[in-house]
């Protein structure tokens, strides 16, 4: 649960989590049904004492709110008093058991504590080795929180800022549209050398035969567009027909080239995809 602890040590927690933590319905009917007035505090009273005079920048970096209602630790004991849930029952045991020896015996102690040196002189005490984990555990979920919050925040104002920053280059694009047009990047010219090189890193010519064909309409493809007959492939490539019919089918299949359409002549015209 999130809490607030005063320069006096005195430990406050937010209302709203303890009540949903316990099941309560309505948090204002609980702490007006079990929690006297002193034991309940605006968080807004509490966060100036705490934080000064930058109390609503960090209370508002937690997801909290200046009119939150806060419980000391009084009230929270109250607030779990009044609960009906099951698992409060062992808590309100150890309540009563407490109570039960005040009375009778005038007071009420804790088993003593393992002492040690402590380092300043004199003797320390040593937690216990459940509650210290317990604490360590709450701790670094603490840092865990705040470290994601800041993290939240900090994206959150990058957004901002980039989308002030598109907002006014839209904004001076439409105000000066013939100034603003970018240069275009010119398109680095591809020797064929370099186109087969590329089909080749891809895999895509997979045989001796593909390569020749393929080497065969290259020239024309960096230039624009290659236009030849069946005829004319196997004449320069020495490969039969039905075999420069079926390198050029895999190149197009493999998507090196795609076909626009013929000449005149009757030719393929294939270009580069």
């Amino acid at each position: 649960m999130r809490r607030l602890t005063t320069p006096d040590r005195e430990h406050w927690f937010v209302a709203a989590d303890v009540a949903t933590e316990l099941g309560y319905a309505n948090t204002r009917q609980a702490l007006v049904m079990h929690v006297a007035q002193d034991c309940q505090m605006p968080l807004g009273d509490l966060a100036q004492s705490v934080c000064g005079t930058d109390a609503s920048h960090k209370i508002a970096g937690h997801g909290l709110k200046r009119s939150m209602k806060m419980v000391n630790l009084r009230g929270l004991i109250r607030l779990v008093n009044g609960c009906t849930k099951p698992e409060c029952e062992p808590f309100k045991a150890w309540v009563s058991e407490v109570i039960a020896t005040v009375q009778r015996d005038g007071s009420y102690s804790l088993e003593p504590s393992p002492v040690q040196p402590a380092p300043t002189g004199g003797s320390a005490y040593v937690m216990p080795e459940q509650i210290a984990d317990a604490i360590v555990r709450l701790e670094e979920r603490n840092i865990r929180a705040d470290e994601l919050m800041a993290t939240l925040q900090t994206e959150h104002n990058d957004l901002l800022r980039q989308i002030g920053h598109s907002l006014q280059d839209i904004a001076h694009s439409l105000r000066h549209p013939a100034t603003h047009r970018p240069n275009p990047t010119p398109v680095p010219e591809l020797t064929p050398q370099q186109l087969l090189a590329t089909w080749k890193a891809k895999n895509l010519v997979v045989t001796d035969d593909i390569h020749a064909v393929a080497a065969c309409l290259a020239p024309a493809l960096v230039r624009g567009e290659a236009s030849y007959r069946l005829e004319e492939i196997a004449a320069r490539t020495g490969l039969p027909h039905d075999r420069v019919h079926d390198c050029l089918r895999m190149l197009l299949k493999r998507g090196c080239v795609r076909q626009t359409g013929c000449t005149a002549e009757g030719a393929p015209v294939y270009v580069l995809p």
